[in-house]
């Protein structure tokens, strides 16, 4: 973390920091970074970002004028009869615990990656998207070495990255020969060079021949001479392999622009992913019931504070199931209502980051995810499509329950702070339910304990999955006692780990100084034109 001069980019993964931050050095803004940040995140964090994935970004400009570009995924237009479709069960093990998801063909949704790249370039990009792609094209040609997070998330939802010949030939290396003189293969390892050739084809002509060559020409597209290629390819997996997807689906999918969502907190005021997400609307509920406790007068390793913040996840959970995700959960009387249980005593996925400020102020923060993949690969490209429709956080209804032709729920929430003393912070999490329980902890820790980034970032967290608490190592004794009393289901982390999210964020100061941090959690790493180091 140090000052920086032109920008200051966090993310998950040091070289995606270091294409966001080559092209900050080069003279583009904050979105241009972000933009070759996002085709890097592709070729270096492919768990967690894809050309078959979706996602949000939040933009602002000095002038006050902030939007969100929706492009995550969207429901199929038609629906396979049941006994046709790819979809199977698989669980994810963390060590400590498990989550379970469904992958297949079937699971797949209209990914909105490339058209939201695309759509912000257009709106706010001021570098040539040929030059944007580069980092990732030679990364992805040229070969990098797998990073030990890299390998551990591998290693956590393994069988997905096998599930096909095609992800076995593109996640796996060569490792000897077996008992019968067979070739044997594994699964990538932390020191291996991996090249994605196909990949680097795909980022190539993307940027010569604009997104129509992924989705054919329709809503949004740039206008250039792609020809559906890709949508072609999809359609014709889904048509083979169990899915429901169809060049429809591509040509008619588009990036949309929302207001933010707008809420004050304290002395902050904060814009944050609006509905029909459901993490940014859910993370002001959570701020909305906190309010009305004095936060500061609590240490921070006090019992107290542990038990309110796990009361206001459990109301939160409550408010979310009995009311669903609408505006009408920060109406006042019913915020009273959910106060209230605050004092009874309690009843017995793959995602990645980027938050990146330039030196005009102008602020980038997205949030993406391929969901965990639904282990096919989209042919020619290197890259694994999307498995949200088998998240049963996004879509509960499970394999043929969805509406047709929707645009999904998210619990990503890509956030912006500004403080009252002229401070601009943005930031957000990738891990599934726990983004708006990982980025309401580092909110409060900002705002009501006046924690630094770095130790507001790095603190340890809880959550509430239903009715069991999960806290991470670094609780005081006396807390964790308080906690474990009070949740008999509850596990106890010996480590701090990824299943607690990943909050990158960057800081631009009233000075002008630019800083930032990347979650140790999640290898997240802070770069920029850095003229100091702490």
């Amino acid at each position: 973390m140090g000052r920086a001069e032109k920008g200051c980019i966090a993310a998950g993964h040091p070289k995606t920091a270091e294409a966001g931050a080559s092209i900050l050095a080069a003279g583009g803004n904050a979105f241009d970074a972000a933009i070759a940040a996002l085709w890097m995140a592709c070729v270096a964090e492919p768990v967690l970002a894809s050309l078959g994935g979706a996602g949000f970004c939040l933009t602002h400009e000095p002038g006050g004028r902030s939007r969100i570009y929706d492009f995550f995924a969207q429901t199929p237009r038609r629906r396979r009869a049941a006994a046709e479709v790819d979809f199977q069960p698989i669980y994810a093990d963390f060590g400590v615990t498990t989550q379970g998801f469904h992958i297949g063909v079937g699971s797949a949704a209209t990914p909105g990656l490339v058209r939201g790249i695309f759509a912000l370039h257009r709106a706010r990009g001021s570098l040539p998207m040929t030059e944007l792609v580069q980092p990732a094209i030679a990364a992805a040609a040229g070969g990098l070495t797998i990073s030990p997070f890299q390998a551990y998330l591998l290693s956590v939802i393994g069988p997905i990255y096998t599930h096909t010949p095609e992800a076995r030939a593109l996640f796996t290396v060569e490792d000897g020969v077996d008992a019968r003189g067979q070739p044997r293969r594994r699964l990538w390892e932390a020191g291996d060079h991996v090249t994605n050739p196909d990949l680097a084809d795909a980022l190539d002509a993307l940027a010569r021949e604009g997104d129509a060559l992924f989705y054919g020409h329709g809503h949004g597209d740039s206008g250039r001479s792609g020809d559906g290629t890709i949508a072609a390819a999809i359609e014709r997996l889904s048509a083979d392999h169990g899915g429901h997807l169809s060049a429809d689906d591509l040509t008619e999918y588009r990036t949309i622009e929302r207001e933010p969502l707008r809420l004050g907190y304290r002395d902050a005021h904060l814009l944050t992913n609006p509905p029909p997400a459901s993490g940014g609307l859910l993370i002001a509920f959570g701020l909305a019931l906190l309010a009305g406790h004095d936060l500061a007068a609590l240490a921070f390793a006090s019992p107290e504070r542990a038990q309110l913040l796990a009361a206001v996840m459990a109301a939160t959970r409550d408010a979310r199931r009995d009311r669903g995700v609408t505006p009408e959960l920060l109406d006042p009387a019913l915020l009273r209502d959910y106060a209230v249980a605050l004092a009874a005593p309690p009843s017995t996925r793959g995602t990645t980051h980027i938050s990146v400020i330039d030196g005009d102020a102008n602020a980038a923060s997205i949030t993406v995810s391929n969901g965990e993949g639904c282990g096919a690969i989209i042919p020619g490209t290197g890259s694994m499509l999307n498995n949200m429709l088998g998240e049963e956080d996004i879509n509960p209804g499970g394999a043929d329950a969805w509406p047709l032709d929707a645009r999904m729920g998210s619990m990503m929430a890509p956030t912006a702070i500004f403080a009252d003393d002229g401070r601009l912070c943005v930031l957000g999490s990738g891990g599934s339910k726990r983004i708006r329980t990982a980025i309401l902890q580092v909110l409060v820790n900002l705002i009501d304990h006046r924690m630094s980034l770095r130790e507001a970032v790095e603190a340890p967290r809880l959550h509430l999955e239903g009715t069991h608490l999960n806290w991470e190592a670094g609780l005081p004794a006396p807390v964790a006692a308080t906690l474990a009393r009070a949740y008999p289901e509850h596990t106890a982390w010996p480590e701090k780990n990824m299943y607690f999210g990943g909050v990158h964020a960057v800081i631009r100061e009233a000075s002008g100084d630019l800083h930032g941090v990347g979650d140790p959690r999640r290898a997240g790493v802070c770069l920029g034109d850095l003229r100091d180091a702490d």
